[in-house]
């Protein structure tokens, strides 16, 4: 029989985590594909996660870390609550292809949001995500891997904003306000609504508007807040576009 090293374990087609903690090197083995279902909560069992519950000095090698330089740098000899600590703040090792996959994808997906979210102000008409891709393109846009692309989207939006027609689809809303309260409410809702569609005034105020996405919180939490609880608001629309364009 062959010898094999104990302190040795031979992993295949595994994501590395790395992190480095008094002065030492420490990895742990994971499925592909896993690292970020964990952190964003969406998978639950640790053992979907990890390929085994060691903690390894390198895991292409096999070697597994020693208890007393696990103790020293985490305070700890379990293997699966350092595996824990690891997995949420370790730096994930991806191979260059893989990189360059993430974010070509990354890319793709930050477009799509804007064509998603966006108009041409003047034709009310939605880009195509081609067209935002190329736009990205133009203005040099790089994409950071540690963002999410939402937050990303926003900011391509912005820059996008200063080379070419493109501002957010507006919101369709409906207010229906107590009548009292209604005529001083609409005073301070005048500055976060772009449109005014129609006002109709009977046993409440009812007014059909567009707002910019942007605002819809603070309109939400001034009605709440100013009418106890009494009005209400309903969205009609998610985005103000022409007919016939989707």
């Amino acid at each position: 029989s062959i010898f094999t090293p104990t302190n040795q374990i031979r992993l295949t087609n595994v994501a590395v985590v790395r992190m480095k903690r008094a002065g030492k090197r420490f990895e742990i083995a994971c499925y592909r594909n896993k690292v970020v279902s964990w952190r964003s909560g969406v998978e639950k069992d640790l053992d979907e996660v990890l390929q085994t519950h060691s903690v390894f000095v390198n895991v292409s090698k096999g070697q597994v870390a020693k208890k007393e330089d696990l103790l020293s740098a985490f305070g700890t000899d379990d293997q699966t609550a350092v595996c824990k600590q690891i997995l949420s703040k370790g730096e994930v090792q991806v191979s260059d292809k893989e990189r360059q996959t993430q974010l070509e994808q990354m890319f793709r997906d930050i477009a799509t949001i804007v064509a998603d979210k966006c108009v041409n102000p003047e034709t009310k008409r939605p880009y195509t995500v081609i067209l935002i891709e190329r736009a990205m393109k133009d203005i040099h846009y790089s994409v950071k891997a540690n963002k999410s692309t939402k937050q990303q989207a926003l900011e391509v939006i912005k820059q996008l904003k200063e080379k070419m027609q493109i501002e957010r689809a507006h919101m369709r809303l409906r207010f229906l306000l107590p009548v009292n309260e209604g005529k001083k409410l609409k005073e301070k809702l005048k500055p976060l609504i772009k449109v005014v569609e129609s006002e109709d005034y009977g046993q409440q105020l009812e007014i059909v508007c567009l707002v910019d996405p942007g605002c819809f919180r603070e309109i939400d939490e001034l009605i709440k807040k100013e009418t106890k609880g009494r009005g209400s608001l309903e969205v009609l629309s998610l985005k103000d576009v022409e007919e016939g364009d989707e």
